[in-house]
């Protein structure tokens, strides 16, 4: 079928504007897969290294360069409850590989932290730098250059998407992600924000606040909200980068480690070859980074991946821009309604179906590449479903349509015409609303500025009662530059209840939320950010602001050009809690439009 003639032709003007980007990489790409088997290169000192603390059996294996030898790059840990199980996972891989005489080491950990955890604290200042920490640490783990292929163990916000960047430095080997799937479902989404609105109210105390937390993040496996987490897989599914229909197995499923241990063995396969046309640079070209925008908005996901997928396209030689998001978002439909966009989790999505029904909704609606190069197979593969047959082999069918129209629209039907995310632009920059998430009746507010440079600002205004009028809350100087652009979780609960009071508010910010952002009308991630000259430092209270998701606007209504910018008070966000060793990231970083990166 013809692709969409949008979609082709946002993918061309990817493809002309990363003309000379692409051919670099790529040219670097061919220079790595010259040298063939790597290892066979090393010196005799350096390959006894290599396989000091391998067994007898493993020791042949990797001296034998007729085989595989594949990294695994993994963020395990046994706090962030999405990769707590991938305590077991090397073993298993190793086992798996040995059958077929292959053989895996644990190139490396990466960081693993959770914004869950930091969330209103100094260490969320550090989240969106561990991103490009984790690119560092993943290709400082695959530099020992002893590997024909790669396997990521990673999932949650940041990681994963600083592991694919770190891989893609090492894009000529064949590279997959194994996911480790979501926790059960808890309580309802429901019930844990209208705990969170009463305690922010004074009507519920902490001890009923941690009950009701407790009972939504209750196991290992990932959070089951589609936040940035779950957004990672789905999308990196569509892109090809891991097995299909693997993201959103239980961790306790049998099938998820039917999987793993297939990944790795396909991945030793393709690896068998130094050029393979399974490598992650040839994986990741335009098709593939298009797939992965447009199930970004058919699915209402993260707004981190404004951010997370320019900077992964730019490591593979891609410059995407908000401008292709924005049009793309003009013809990809929202298919998808889960918390925040709705009342479901992913749990209620995978039952519904899952990424292959989603993706072959898109293909029956001209919107994704069906002849991208996916890491496994083709792109009909991913139109099919795992399973375990009666004997527990491994199985793929094809996709039905969803079981369940409310959170998996049917063939024909969507819940929007339109993607889940808006580019907003103006006299005050450019920014992004998940208007998937968001009342149309609430998309569009023309109020005056109440304006805050902190987040605990907001609050403690809240808690003294000062929040009684409709308004623009512009929380400001919390950019990349600025303080390392944490997430204003503390916001939600608090705008939340104004709502319901009636009042007519809106949120605008240099500052993230991710895909928790909820019903509040939210500008986020305003470029250029006040630290570095935007109009948002000369913003005073009572400036009218117009922010208008239906149209693509946010401006002051008013003249401020003139003004002096106000000046941040920022010196108490560059130290403690390890902030003092990210000096270098704040200087060096690059605005939110171009991903937020230092490389």
């Amino acid at each position: 079928m013809t692709i969409n003639r949008v979609i082709a032709e946002v993918a061309h003007n990817i493809a002309q504007r990363s003309k000379t980007s692409r051919k670099i990489y790529l040219d670097k790409l061919e220079r790595a897969a010259r040298q063939g088997k790597t290892r066979a290169g090393l010196a005799c000192g350096n390959l006894a290294h290599t396989v000091a603390a391998a067994t007898e059996q493993e020791k042949q294996s990797i001296l034998d360069f007729t085989k595989s030898n594949l990294a695994i790059v993994t963020a395990y840990n046994d706090m962030v409850s999405a990769h707590q199980p991938y305590r077991d996972y090397p073993e298993r891989i190793k086992r798996a590989l040995a059958e077929l005489g292959n053989t895996a080491q644990v190139a490396g950990g990466v960081p693993a932290m959770c914004d869950g955890i930091t969330q209103g604290y100094p260490g969320m200042e550090l989240s969106l730098f561990s991103r490009d920490l984790i690119a560092q640490s993943t290709a400082l783990s695959l530099s020992h250059n002893t590997f024909d292929g790669t396997l990521l163990l990673g999932v949650c916000d940041k990681i994963a998407p600083g592991q694919l960047m770190g891989a893609l430095a090492f894009g000529h080997l064949p590279t997959a992600f194994i996911p480790s799937g979501p926790m059960a479902t808890g309580i309802s989404n429901d019930e844990k924000v209208a705990t969170r609105q009463n305690y922010v109210a004074g009507k519920a105390d902490k001890a009923a606040l941690l009950a009701v937390e407790c009972k939504a993040y209750h196991s290992a496996g990932t959070c089951t909200f589609f936040g940035t987490a779950n957004t990672n897989q789905l999308v990196f599914e569509a892109m090809g980068l891991m097995l299909p229909g693997s993201a959103f197995i239980s961790p306790t499923d049998p099938l998820r480690d039917k999987l793993t241990e297939k990944a790795a063995q396909y991945i030793a396969a393709v690896s068998a070859h130094s050029r393979s046309h399974k490598a992650l640079g040839v994986v990741l070209d335009e098709k593939s980074v298009i797939n992965g925008l447009v199930a970004l908005l058919a699915s209402g996901g993260s707004t981190n991946h404004t951010i997370h997928l320019v900077a992964v396209a730019k490591a593979a030689g891609w410059l995407v821009t908000w401008d292709d998001l924005d049009r793309l978002s003009q013809v990809v439909p929202l298919l998808v309604k889960m918390y925040p966009n709705g009342d479901a989790d992913i749990n209620a999505f995978q039952k519904a179906g899952g990424v292959p029904t989603l993706l072959a909704s898109l293909n029956q609606r001209r919107l994704i590449f069906m002849d991208a190069n996916p890491v496994y197979g083709c792109m009909d593969d991913y139109l099919t479903k795992p399973y375990l047959d009666t004997q527990g082999e491994l199985q793929f069918a094809s996709a039905k349509p969803s079981i369940d129209s409310r959170v998996l629209a049917l063939p024909g039907q969507s819940f929007s015409d339109v993607g889940g995310l808006k580019v907003l632009s103006g006299n005050l920059g450019r920014g992004v609303m998940k208007v998937s998430a968001v009342a149309k009746a609430h998309q569009r507010v023309v109020a005056p500025a109440l304006v805050f440079d902190s987040q605990h600002d907001v609050e403690a205004a809240y808690k003294q009662g000062m929040l009684t009028q409709d308004s623009v809350i512009v929380v400001r100087f919390n950019g990349p530059a600025a303080n390392g652009m944490p997430e204003l979780h503390k916001l939600m609960p608090i705008m939340g209840n104004l709502m319901k009071q009636g009042l007519n508010v809106a949120l605008l910010t240099d500052g993230r939320l991710s895909g928790a952002s909820g019903k509040v009308p939210a500008v986020i991630h305003i470029t250029p950010e006040a630290a570095r000259g935007g109009l948002l430092a000369k913003v005073k209270d009572g400036d009218m602001i117009e922010v208008d998701g239906l149209n693509g606007k946010v401006n002051v209504l008013e003249a401020i050009e003139h003004r002096a910018p106000a000046e941040p008070q920022l010196e108490q966000s560059h130290i403690g809690c390890g902030r003092e060793l990210f000096s270098v990231f704040r200087h060096a970083i690059s605005s939110a439009e171009q991903g937020a990166t230092v490389f």
